[in-house]
């Protein structure tokens, strides 16, 4: 997974929280699957739990925990968005990480507060999901057009009941679910935006390519309307601090 700009905002949020608590910053990854995110982030010294309902997920989660050694450093619990109160306190974590996790829940504004209720007063929430207008391009460009207006025009960004994401979005109105749930947005950006649209026999034929596009792909992330064609959109919002 390249995922350059979210590593980048994540590596920004976990410093800046190191310093402010003057200790290992706490994260959540809520449907974080087989640690794809939860290892670097232990790695890089974080105490993260995992909520994740797939046993299969779990049990590789453990083997690559174990391969990494940060067994010390990574709690797995078997649970959902929709059972998060059950599995972790409340104002537990310093950063929750909610990664496809929007785009496929029945209740997506129930997901944001419940993750919102999981992060610690002044602590950031980290949402990556699917983007609508990616799904249109890729589809028109493969001549699916007919697919490509129902993506475009459905109120979900949805192919239809089979389809098996139930939304996608774009960047206004990730916005808007985010904020309606009390959360403070400080970053949208795109993930994806030209690094999936290069192909792999290219970065290997020219030496010094693979540095290139990393470069024009963090250059890309946050500039519109580039940002808004990206496979996913990331965004990191933030639970206000407790003042006075």
């Amino acid at each position: 997974m390249r995922a350059w700009a979210v590593y980048r905002a994540l590596e920004a949020e976990v410093a800046a929280a190191r310093r402010r608590l003057g200790t290992a910053p706490r994260v959540l990854d809520v449907g974080g699957g087989s640690g794809v995110w939860a290892v670097p982030l232990a790695r890089s010294g974080c105490l993260v739990t995992v909520v994740e309902p797939s046993p299969n997920a779990l049990a590789t989660l453990h083997r690559r925990v174990a391969d990494a050694g940060v067994q010390q450093l990574v709690s797995p619990v078997q649970g959902d968005a929709d059972s998060l109160a059950d599995a972790v306190p409340p104002a537990s974590a310093d950063l929750v990480l909610g990664h496809g996790v929007l785009e496929v829940v029945e209740d997506p504004a129930g997901a944001v507060r419940a993750l919102a209720d999981a992060t610690a007063p002044g602590g950031a929430v980290s949402v990556l999901v699917a983007s609508r207008y990616a799904a249109v391009l890729v589809r028109a460009l493969a001549g699916r057009l007919v697919e490509a207006r129902r993506v475009l025009e459905d109120p979900d960004g949805r192919l239809g009941a089979a389809d098996p994401m139930l939304r996608r979005f774009d960047a206004g109105g990730l916005i808007t679910l985010l904020a309606t749930s009390g959360l403070g947005v400080e970053l949208v950006q795109g993930d994806g935006v030209v690094a999936d649209l290069v192909p792999g026999g290219l970065l290997e034929a020219h030496p010094g390519a693979a540095e290139a596009l990393a470069e024009l792909e963090l250059s890309a992330a946050g500039r519109a309307p580039l940002r808004d064609i990206a496979s996913r959109l990331h965004a990191l919002s933030r639970r206000p601090a407790i003042t006075g």
